[in-house]
């Protein structure tokens, strides 16, 4: 039996030869001693600095402490008192630089993994069909929210809890934004999400999808109608090389190779017919979580070859580092300090190469990693059939562009203030649309930051 302090309890992982041929869950789960086992590690720290750092502030101690005591219901509502979407949170945050990272036991790659717990607690009461129980006295005032990723399903959800009459707006076929549409279900089965986005209608959210706030329904009538709006519109407009040969076909942004995988099922070319062209040889641009994804989703459709391709080296990558483990034992090829100079292609116009300096590093730059440098006549090509660009998102240009009053910075990120107020009183903003490519987590935090700040200010009003 582990006790507390003792070795982690290992996750069971479908092996990389047989999960490279499917799109199915890798992790796969603790089971109910495991999960007990792993949850009686906890030492219960004084101060919970797990709490401290997490963006919601999970009531971790407590939810583990009645995990260990096989209470998996009483830990599932203690979860859902802060997080709308724990499954989900569960599987794709960054635990380890967060609140497992100041886990006492984090330092010997020991700290308790709270991540699997929270997940399998959501698991089973998905399973076993256990709701949160709510008594919502109604107010007559309305809130708008757009967009239905993690902002605004959190400050949908927080202020529905307080009463209000809320109507999201989004703009796909499905509610959740990059829960849907960013996130491979292997990493992120599609189920869980569907589960947990469900649960705004069952406790009284309206949820208005195909409806493009802008288009559909412009902004000024959401002003006339509503008593405060929330934008979490996310950054969905991709980032591009400028560099010759993008405009080839067989040329993806990572947010629409993502798209066609994820969301429009492609992988399932036998019941969907969206197309999607993934060749033998794949070159991935970039070194993120989301480049990793990308990479991992080019080797399930059948690529022989993939390569991330990567400006400095392994040890810089920003993704997580289980995703790059799955990454690599998967067969992924990390090709380390090259930086793409040109994409080539046939006389067809399809892409069949693409032209890289090597690169060295130099002192640190403001991210504080070391800054790569361009090698000088240090050009060479690599065969490739599909080059998929992972470099990074902006905000919806389309909703800005008809949203003038709006104040946005020079990456075209919407200012907000310290209560997520936008330069325009009553309408506030969070997630990636203000903070660009971040976190699940981060974004929860700012929908509820933001859902408290229109509680104050609507609760004053008679």
């Amino acid at each position: 039996m582990i006790e507390i302090g003792g070795e982690r309890v290992p996750m069971r992982e479908q092996k990389p030869e047989k999960r490279i041929r499917n799109f199915l869950s890798v992790p796969l789960g603790y089971n109910e001693d495991e999960v007990i086992a792993e949850a009686r590690r906890c030492i219960q720290c004084l101060g919970a600095p797990c709490e401290r750092d997490c963006p919601i502030n999970m009531k971790i101690k407590d939810f583990i402490r009645e995990i260990v005591a096989a209470r998996f219901k009483e830990a599932f509502f203690i979860m859902k008192e802060d997080n709308p979407i724990p499954g989900v949170t569960g599987r794709v945050c960054p635990q380890e630089t967060q609140c497992e990272g100041v886990c006492p036991f984090f330092q010997r790659k020991n700290g308790i993994n709270i991540g699997k717990l929270e997940a399998f607690v959501a698991d089973w009461a998905m399973k076993n069909n256990i709701k949160e129980i709510l008594h919502i006295k109604d107010r007559p005032r309305k809130v708008a929210v757009i967009g239905s990723g993690p902002a605004g399903i959190s400050c949908a959800v927080d202020l529905r809890k307080e009463g209000y009459h809320v109507t999201v707006f989004e703009a796909l076929h499905k509610a959740g934004g990059v829960l849907q549409y960013g996130i491979p279900a292997f990493r992120l089965p599609t189920e869980i999400v569907d589960y947990e986005v469900a649960a705004l209608a069952e406790i009284g959210v309206d949820v208005r999808l195909n409806t493009f706030v802008g288009q559909n329904v412009l902004f000024d009538e959401l002003q006339r109608d509503y008593d405060a709006i929330f934008i979490g519109t996310g950054a969905g407009a991709p980032l591009f090389l400028r560099i010759d040969g993008e405009e080839l076909k067989g040329v993806y942004s990572a947010n629409e190779f993502l798209i066609r995988v994820n969301l429009m099922k492609s992988y399932r070319f036998l019941d969907f017919d969206t197309p999607i062209v993934c060749g033998d040889k794949v070159g991935v641009i970039g070194a993120g979580n989301v480049a990793m994804d990308a990479a991992r989703c080019a080797k399930r459709l059948g690529a022989k070859e993939v390569y991330i391709l990567y400006r400095r080296t392994k040890k810089e990558s920003p993704a997580r580092d289980e995703e790059i483990e799955h990454a690599l034992e998967e067969g992924i090829i990390l090709k380390e300090l090259v930086s793409p100079k040109k994409i080539h292609g046939d006389a067809d116009g399809w892409v069949n190469g693409i032209e890289m300096f090597k690169m060295k590093l130099s002192e640190p730059d403001k991210s504080g990693r070391p800054r790569p440098v361009k090698i000088e006549n240090s050009e060479f090509v690599l065969e490739m059939e599909t080059i998929v660009e992972a470099l990074g998102t902006t905000p919806n240009r389309l909703f800005l562009s008809r949203t003038p009053e709006l104040e946005v910075n020079k990456w075209q990120l919407i200012e907000v203030d310290n209560n997520m107020q936008t330069s325009i009183k009553g309408v506030y903003a969070g997630g990636d649309a203000v903070r660009g490519n971040a976190t699940v987590i981060l974004a929860l935090g700012d929908g509820r930051r933001a859902a408290r700040a229109i509680h104050r200010n609507l609760s004053k009003k008679k």
